[in-house]
């Protein structure tokens, strides 16, 4: 089959950095599903993971996390899904990616597919659609569509990115007042467009802009970027009892003491944990991506996506992979 895979850690403009490849077809065991891959999205994990080491690979690695596609076989112990299901995930840190013309995925992460949204639309949802959720509602703790949320708000920073923009329409779909982050003309306008009710610029002083909207605190604080960067300012901005939640690590200690006398709460969210170690709520992915594309199909919810690039070839990828080194949600489609 088809692949794209890289050995080396190269800049993107280096045509070795991503190369097209025949590998074998994987055979599904017990849980796994074999998905025949129609799009595929890049996100930032993508272009982190090719970038990050030094080290010439004995051979070639195959990444990519986000899919949607048609299961071709299954394994011995599938209940969820049969072959002919079109199906969508955003598979597992620890196992070869989604660049591939067929990949082996365990059922219990994988979702069916929105049937109103064309392959790109579905391919750009996953990742961000988990992220944001488990943010939400399992380490938040926060109801969809809950008379509990009422006058309640949140900061998003980086509220126009991918992850952003899907925990923008889910908190305004739990009826949260959702202030986002954004600093260009044209992401303002992308993440009012997705539901912000206010937007702050998160290159200028935070407290300022929040407390100039009416705000002294806020109940939750969603990080998507920079946390070494708003610490201080998410700190002083949360509001006694609150929750912060960051999906960025920090590359300097952070003074968790900031938080003591306001009882708040910090907790991280990498939507890889559950697959990465096999936890006993791992089914819970499918679950929340069936929601996501029930949501999807009735309109409460919207694709992400902004650009397309065809066919899905290691050179296509390239560009993709460069596009969200800038900024943006691309998809690749259509094996050649």
């Amino acid at each position: 089959m088809k692949a794209i895979g890289f050995k080396k850690h190269l800049n993107i403009d280096n045509p070795e950095s991503l190369i097209d490849l025949e590998i074998s077809i994987p055979v599904p065991k017990e849980h796994d599903l074999l998905v025949k891959t129609s799009a595929v999205s890049v996100n930032p994990v993508d272009v982190g993971v090719r970038k990050s080491g030094r080290t010439i690979l004995k051979k070639p690695k195959v990444i990519g996390w986000d899919a949607c596609g048609i299961v071709e076989k299954v394994g011995a112990k599938v209940t969820l899904f049969k072959p002919g299901d079109r199906v969508f995930y955003a598979g597992s840190f620890i196992r070869p990616g989604s660049n591939s013309e067929y990949q082996l995925v365990d059922e219990r992460i994988v979702g069916h597919a929105p049937k109103e949204l064309t392959d790109e639309e579905v391919a750009a949802m996953p990742l961000t659609s988990l992220t944001a959720y488990e943010a939400l509602f399992e380490q938040m703790g926060l109801e969809l569509n809950s008379s509990k949320n009422k006058g309640k708000n949140i900061l998003i920073i980086n509220g126009a990115a991918g992850v952003g923009s899907t925990a923008t329409q889910l908190a305004h779909l739990a009826g949260l007042t959702v202030i986002s982050t954004a600093s260009r003309p044209d992401s303002i306008a992308w993440t009012k467009d997705h539901g912000a009710d206010y937007v702050v610029n998160h290159r200028k002083n935070l407290i300022t802009q929040v407390r100039k909207i009416g705000y002294k605190y806020v109940d939750y604080i969603l990080e998507l970027n920079d946390l070494d960067g708003h610490w201080k300012e998410m700190c002083e901005l949360i509001k006694p009892e609150g929750h912060i939640v960051s999906i960025t690590e920090n590359h300097r200690p952070i003074n968790l003491r900031l938080l003591t006398k306001k009882k708040a709460h910090f907790s991280w969210e990498w939507m890889y944990t559950k697959s990465y170690y096999h936890t006993d709520d791992m089914i819970s992915q499918h679950e929340i991506l069936d929601k996501i594309a029930q949501m999807l199909d009735n309109g409460k919810l919207k694709s992400t996506l902004n650009k397309t690039l065809s066919p899905l070839n290691a050179q296509n990828l390239r560009k993709a992979h460069k596009l969200v080194e800038s900024g943006g949600k691309v998809v690749v489609s259509k094996w050649s």
